[in-house]
């Protein structure tokens, strides 16, 4: 088991410029970083992007986007495009995400990011998987948005992106609370689903099974009551 200390302090390391530093030394210079979010929630779309960072962009504290604070990942988000060489968005909604299943819609919302590059990168480094259908050179990075710097950059602008479009549902359906969950399944979340349904914002193949508890048990009280 990890310490808490050295987990704490493994939060705090920065995303480094290594593995893009020796492809450039190997005549790669347009270093695509990619990466996406959303996989795991209830609603909204999965959101990839790729981002090509200048060879001389100071981004003194970069790292994953899921260890910054909201305030702090929106500042990285616009100095990274402000200063980067290129970025890009694909984007999956719910009806795709049913249809292929997050996995694949994930593979091609990323396809569609780095694709939409121009112009297009001469390498890519993605975090954890390989992209079909690119024929760009590329690399699986293991943890790569906690440790290279390109894919960490990535990770913030899709997921500062993802969070203001479901600060936008939010706007439009205010039953579910999307603008402090996200989608994920919080309690919150659940107890929505449970009393309102899913909408169309909703992903219909995902169905946690705490939800059906939640259901299970309203249904329960329901007829407990009813034989009062």
């Amino acid at each position: 088991m990890v310490p808490a200390k050295s987990r704490s302090r493994s939060t705090q390391i920065s995303a480094r410029r290594t593995l893009e530093n020796q492809l450039r030394k190997q005549g790669f210079l347009r270093i695509a970083g990619v990466d996406e979010v959303g996989r795991g929630s209830l609603a909204g779309p999965v959101v990839a992007a790729a981002v090509i960072l200048g060879s001389i962009d100071r981004l003194t504290g970069l790292r994953d986007s899921k260890l910054l604070s909201p305030s702090v990942r929106s500042r990285f988000h616009d100095k990274i495009i402000g200063s980067c060489c290129g970025w890009a968005l694909g984007v999956r909604g719910p009806a795709d995400i049913d249809r292929l299943n997050v996995h694949r819609a994930s593979l091609e919302a990323m396809r569609d990011a780095v694709c939409s590059l121009s112009p297009l990168p001469d390498f890519v480094l993605v975090d954890a998987f390989r992209i079909p259908s690119i024929f760009v050179p590329q690399l699986g990075v293991v943890r790569g948005d906690r440790h290279c710097a390109a894919i960490a950059a990535a990770s913030i602008v899709a997921k500062v992106f993802r969070d203001n479009e479901m600060v936008k549902l939010a706007q439009l359906d205010d039953r579910y609370g999307f603008a402090r969950h996200k989608g994920y399944a919080t309690p919150q979340h659940l107890a929505a689903l449970a009393r309102h349904g899913y909408s169309t914002a909703h992903r219909s193949t995902f169905r946690p099974r705490s939800l059906f508890d939640t259901i299970k048990g309203r249904e329960t009280l329901v007829r407990d009551d009813a034989t009062v």
